[in-house]
């Protein structure tokens, strides 16, 4: 996983992920516009970004589903890892320029939000408390950049690109790509991507820390399915606790994430799901782990 951090106060950035998590709660019944969900037997969940004729550009009802689609997956304790991807030959091409952007409507609060549309679907990845992985299948540009960066884990078919790309049409950054980019690969590299705009292909996503992995495309949605499979048999709550402590990770003082990380793996030893790593481990055979 990746670490990810917000500025601020210590415990401001879950007071910050709890206000995403209730507000997304409000229009959990509403369907999901321009995104498709799949589970797996094992717990695996795969939102799929549905606008392939657009190569999955955002606009406001995408961004809204996805926070939505993101909660609710994160209250089903039958969901384990989220794995997001795009359908058709994208991933996501960012924000879609094809009309002006629109304005906030809905609700006095929905108007007022300051994260507008893609930075709520970024802290939406980080208040689902499950591991989420971008499963990048083809280009990810600006804000649908942004979003794999916010994801736990990036597995990268071999002939996609990663941009933020702002620049070239004038503009500086949003969806956090300037708070996740220097995190993974540095300040001195993320301003090369940045004041640039240009492209990082597979190989070099892999070499510089953006990418876990690079499959090949043929392989692409097998291999993603084996990997989400593999953490699914995970212990949920074990991961979910270890997400909160990366979460937190860069502007924590080490005393406080020593607290923190004693407070977490008290809950993990009062767990049946620790028992049944220990008897597994006795037994020589790989542990069934329940979330409990």
């Amino acid at each position: 996983m990746n670490p990810k951090a917000w500025s601020g106060r210590p415990g401001q950035a879950f007071a910050l992920l709890d206000s995403v998590r209730a507000s997304a709660h409000l229009r959990s019944m509403a369907d999901y516009a321009h995104l498709r969900t799949d589970d797996t037997s094992d717990g695996v969940r795969t939102i799929t970004l549905d606008r392939a004729d657009r190569l999955n550009a955002v606009n406001g009802a995408l961004a809204a589903s996805l926070v939505t689609a993101l909660a609710d997956a994160g209250r089903d304790d039958g969901v384990r890892i989220v794995v997001l991807t795009g359908a058709g030959r994208a991933f996501c091409a960012g924000l879609d320029l094809s009309s002006p952007p629109e304005l906030p409507s809905g609700t006095r609060a929905e108007r007022l939000d300051p994260y507008a549309w893609v930075g709520s679907w970024v802290l939406g990845v980080l208040a689902c408390e499950k591991p989420v992985i971008a499963a990048v299948n083809g280009p990810a540009a600006g804000a649908g950049f942004g979003l794999a960066l916010a994801c736990d884990i990036r597995l990268v078919s071999a002939s996609a690109k990663m941009t933020a790309g702002y620049v070239r049409r004038g503009l500086s950054p949003d969806a956090g790509v300037s708070h996740f980019l220097p995190r993974h690969v540095g300040l001195g590299g993320a301003a090369d991507i940045l004041l640039t705009g240009r492209d990082v292909d597979a190989t070099e996503a892999e070499r510089i820390g953006l990418a876990a992995l690079v499959v090949a495309d043929a392989d692409f949605a097998a291999s993603c399915a084996s990997y989400a499979a593999q953490l699914a048999a995970g212990p949920p709550i074990a991961l979910a606790l270890t997400k909160r402590l990366l979460a937190e990770s860069f502007d924590r003082p080490l005393a406080a994430t020593l607290r923190d990380e004693l407070v977490h793996i008290k809950q993990c030893f009062a767990t049946s799901d620790v028992a049944e790593a220990m008897t597994a481990f006795r037994e020589k055979r790989s542990p069934l782990f329940r979330g409990s």
